[in-house]
């Protein structure tokens, strides 16, 4: 029988539940399992009504910060959420562990194993992996129609959902903005990335890559298109016209339906990276302006498309 986070109590559910009261909204903190047995932490919300309803999770950058973070922008990112709720979604943020520098490229497919009775992996999970937990917890209760998740993720998050949909097909349509799938692409940057002499590690912050024909000569055609054949589900690939990454966001999309995969594409004329979560203004209103409203149309007729199917 499926958890119901209406109707029972913390220490009768399988992912532990506090209900609390975020600015006056009904927020179920949800702490959910993830492949190492970890914990990685949720914000969701309901709509009125029983259910079982739609569910759109949001997801923001390289992680980390754990439910801290989550209440912060459950607080300061909702009108996203509420835009949502209105259409009858469950929505809220979700968390996840830290990027880790190329472990997607470097790591390998996670394989278990056993030692001692015990599980083994050959690498730690990575971020989209917890995703994917997410997605599988969240399935389980009885207000959410697990036929019809959703997800929404920005910059680091929209490539995380590259990288998901290309070994997960548990999602009914997913929305990439502004997509840094530099790494999903396999792509070899240029002297604009350099070192950090202090890690070792790269500094992508400065890294141009506006031009399409850029990028598409610069990465590796063959891991990028072996990474795009298994992806199956419908998605929304969202520029942002002045980006320095918009050739990655657009490569992304383009040879997305070269591989004739269900996407569709848009840019928008912003200047905010994250123009599709509007920023809460000091006097306590969300700053958000004509080109952010269409957006989040935008976003919302493409999961009504597959929400009512």
């Amino acid at each position: 029988m499926a958890n119901s986070l209406r109707e029972v109590g913390l220490t009768q559910l399988d992912q532990p539940v506090i209900e609390k009261n975020i600015n006056g909204h009904k927020t179920y903190l949800i702490y959910t399992e993830t492949i190492d047995g970890l914990y990685t932490p949720v914000g969701l919300e309901l709509p009125e009504g029983d259910g079982p309803f739609p569910v759109v999770l949001l997801a923001s950058g390289n992680g980390g910060e754990g439910m801290k973070w989550v209440e912060e922008y459950t607080k300061s990112r909702r009108y996203t959420i509420d835009r949502l709720l209105e259409q009858g979604y469950a929505c809220g943020w979700i968390r996840y562990r830290t990027e880790v520098e190329l472990g997607y490229n470097q790591g390998g497919k996670l394989i278990h194993d056993k030692r001692q009775g015990r599980e083994m992996f050959n690498r730690s999970p990575l971020e989209y992996e917890d995703e994917i937990s997410i997605i599988e917890a969240i399935k389980q209760y009885k207000e959410i129609d697990a036929d019809k998740v959703g997800l929404l993720g920005m910059s680091h998050a929209g490539e995380m959902i590259l990288k998901l949909a290309s070994e997960y097909h548990g999602i009914c349509a997913a929305v990439a903005s502004e997509p840094a799938a530099h790494e999903f692409l396999s792509l070899n940057p240029d002297n604009s990335v350099t070192i950090n002499p202090e890690t070792q590690l790269r500094n992508i912050e400065s890294m141009q890559m506006q031009s399409t024909e850029k990028v598409r000569s610069r990465v590796d055609m063959d891991i990028a298109l072996e990474r795009i054949k298994p992806i199956t589900i419908p998605l929304f690939i969202m520029g942002r016209d002045q980006d320095e990454l918009q050739g990655v966001f657009r490569l992304s999309y383009e040879l997305l339906k070269e591989q004739n995969k269900n996407v569709i594409w848009k840019s928008y004329n912003h200047d905010l990276h994250g123009y599709v979560y509007p920023l809460l203004g000091d006097d306590g209103h969300y700053k958000v302006n004509d080109v952010q409203m269409q957006a989040i149309d935008d976003v919302l007729a493409f999961f009504k498309k597959y929400f009512e199917k």
